[in-house]
């Protein structure tokens, strides 16, 4: 905190500051997001997108929260313990809760039962796929079962795993770890062994409560594809205006449990727009009360040669959750869709030629699109966010994956880049994928919104790193551009060769990152929806990725002593990174100009709470360098 706080105050200084302003808060809120980010369900227990979840947090209020400094706090729980050191842990909740619909209007009210109704909806392979099953099935007794059990039956009788529930004397009640006590309003989780990090699951959507009344009123179905209008509310917030690609209203919930204790907006309007640009003249006009700052505008507002007058008001953003990395996608088609793209499913599967993208790939021009003052603050050489999980010792977790690399951080260039090592892999990928039938350049596939010229002008800076940093005679980045859904239109038909994507801790620990990656594991969502690494059948790359798949199961079986579990965890990431199986790209460090003070946000970096949209201080005009250095500083001192 105190590297942050040197750094917020000699930006302050170096930007010249205003004094400070006096406002008044804002009563409604009016953010942004692009129209790439839209939402695509309202079913909290299935989505895993944070373009999803970051609505849908403030609409669902799950048994815990996080506070502004990350540390945990009560929500729909008044009390939680554990009265055997991890192994069982006791949710106590508050008095009052209800689920209401869109108008505010009470259906029913909370009940713990709702907790076990949930659970079993993201258990339940029939109801839910395999969406959010990985967290529960490894740690609550019997999860894991439950699912392979339904999961089995699913494929003689769907219609019978639908029917399934969480009612006493159902075989969920029979086999999962989670007892509930409607009367007592008491919800205890049996685990497969002591893991002192579970209340941080209780923060995220895999353990949210679910209305059985609800479903019983619109069915499985119909609840699988709910919509904001026909949905129950427990939360800070319910929708009250939806239009695809424009704009969602969220209004404060008329009859919140808790809102004698919990500061909200009236209103708050997400606005979705085209680009960062876009947002800018928005914000100049007075429609958006933050805006991050694309490369060009904040450039011409640092340099004084436009909008010169915000100068004073540039801030450098707070790092989100997010660890960007490269997911290389191990079996790919051609653009049609259907004919496997051989000359590339032969090149990746190649570790010479994945390494000579890791050190070869010099991604700082990448970087300034982000943060064109400090583009090496994005740095990033690991896989699993920074801030997750920590040692007895106080030592973040991605501090250990360093060390197993060797790399640390340097303020001055992009560490991980080594040309001599690019050139000596790149000759060896030539020379043993020539042998192979491979045909050079080999021509890699990079997927943007045709909407958008922002990521046109971005897609034209990698473009020339690749040209640049590994050679036109070697590979040739093509851009081509999508409609309206990347999922639909280039991940499921496997048209990308890769894609640059953040994923974010959802609880505190690692397993969080790594099991997202492992072989052969159904639950592995970037292994089945990115990489496909399991149907390239390349013995090299299978052994490496059986290799990194045996260290984390091995880490993950540690329960006992967290520290060794981290070590083994370190070890096992920096085995997935030195086979360069993903290449590990940027954090989210952005510019921006704001009237929210980003201190008093929720900040944690694991699960889906820092878009609540309670609690934040705000000003009816834009924040000064100097007065966001300021409650820096006060922050700090907390």
């Amino acid at each position: 905190m105190k590297r942050i706080l040197s750094l917020v105050l000699a930006i302050a200084m170096l930007l010249g500051v205003a004094s400070f302003a006096s406002a008044d808060e804002l009563t409604n809120l009016n953010t942004y997001e692009t129209q790439a980010r839209e939402l695509e369900t309202w079913n909290i227990h299935y989505s895993q997108a944070a373009a999803d979840l970051n609505v849908l947090c403030n609409l669902f209020d799950g048994l815990l929260t996080n506070d502004n400094h990350g540390n945990l706090k009560l929500n729909a729980a008044k009390s939680y313990e554990t009265p055997d050191g991890g192994k069982t842990w006791i949710f106590t909740l508050n008095e009052g809760m209800t689920w209401f619909n869109k108008d505010g209007e009470v259906q029913a009210d909370v009940k713990a039962s709702d907790w076990a109704t949930g659970l079993e909806w993201v258990l339940n392979y029939a109801k839910n796929d395999s969406y959010n099953v990985s967290m529960p099935a490894e740690m609550i007794a019997g999860a894991n079962d439950y699912y392979e059990y339904t999961q089995a039956l699913a494929e003689s009788d769907p219609d019978a795993v639908k029917a399934l529930t969480a009612e006493e004397g159902s075989k969920f009640a029979e086999m999962v770890g989670i007892a509930t006590d409607d009367e007592a309003g008491t919800i205890t989780y049996t685990l497969v062994d002591a893991l002192p990090y579970f209340p941080s699951v209780a923060t995220y959507n895999c353990l949210y409560p679910l209305s059985a009344e609800m479903i019983e009123e619109m069915g499985v179905d119909g609840y699988r594809d709910v919509t904001w209008e026909d949905m129950w509310y427990n939360g800070a917030y319910t929708v009250t205006y939806f239009e695809n690609q424009n704009q969602k209203v969220l209004t404060k919930s008329p009859n919140y449990w808790n809102d004698a204790n919990c500061k909200r907006f009236d209103t708050v309007t997400i606005k979705m727009v085209e680009s960062a640009s876009t947002a800018y003249q928005l914000f100049k006009q007075g429609e958006l009360d933050h805006i991050s700052l694309d490369q060009a505008t904040l450039q011409g507002i640092y340099s004084g040669e436009t909008d010169g007058e915000y100068k004073a008001n540039l801030v450098e953003s707070r790092p989100t959750k997010y660890s960007y990395q490269m997911h290389l996608v191990y079996n790919k088609n051609l653009e049609d869709g259907e004919t496997p793209d051989a000359n590339w499913n032969l090149a990746v599967a190649n570790e010479n030629f994945r390494k000579s993208w890791y050190y070869g790939l010099d991604l700082t021009n990448y970087f300034a699109r982000t943060n064109a003052i400090n583009p090496l603050s994005c740095q990033n050489f690991v896989y699993t966010g920074n801030g997750v999980a920590f040692t007895s010792d106080g030592k973040d977790y991605t501090q250990l994956v360093r060390d197993e690399l060797g790399l640390q951080y340097d303020s001055e260039k992009y560490a991980r880049v080594n040309a001599d090592l690019a050139a000596e892999y790149k000759a060896k990928a030539i020379e043993e994928l020539t042998a192979k039938g491979v045909t050079f350049p080999v021509t890699v596939d990079y997927y943007i919104s045709g909407a958008s010229d922002v990521a046109a002008q971005t897609a034209e800076v990698l473009k020339n790193i690749f040209s640049e940093c590994l050679g036109d005679d070697y590979v040739t980045l093509k851009v081509n551009t999508y409609i309206s859904s990347l999922a639909n239109e280039v991940r499921k038909p496997r048209k990308a060769s890769f894609f640059i994507n953040g994923w974010g801790a959802d609880f505190a620990d690692p397993i969080n990152f790594l099991g997202q990656e492992t072989y052969n594991d159904p639950q592995a969502y970037y292994s089945n929806a990115y990489s496909n690494c399991n149907d390239n059948d390349d013995p090299d790359l299978v052994a490496a990725y059986q290799e990194f798949t045996d260290l984390v199961v091995a880490a993950k079986a540690i329960t006992n002593d967290m520290d060794a579990r981290y070590a083994a965890f370190a070890k096992a990431e920096a085995c997935f990174l030195n086979h360069a199986l993903v290449i590990p790209c940027s954090y989210e460090v952005s510019w921006e100009l704001t009237k929210v003070n980003n201190y008093s946000k929720v900040y944690s970096m694991y699960g889906m709470q820092g878009y609540r949209y309670v609690d934040w201080e705000t000003n009816s005009v834009p924040y000064t360098t100097e007065e966001m250095a300021a409650l820096a500083e006060a922050y700090a001192a907390e």
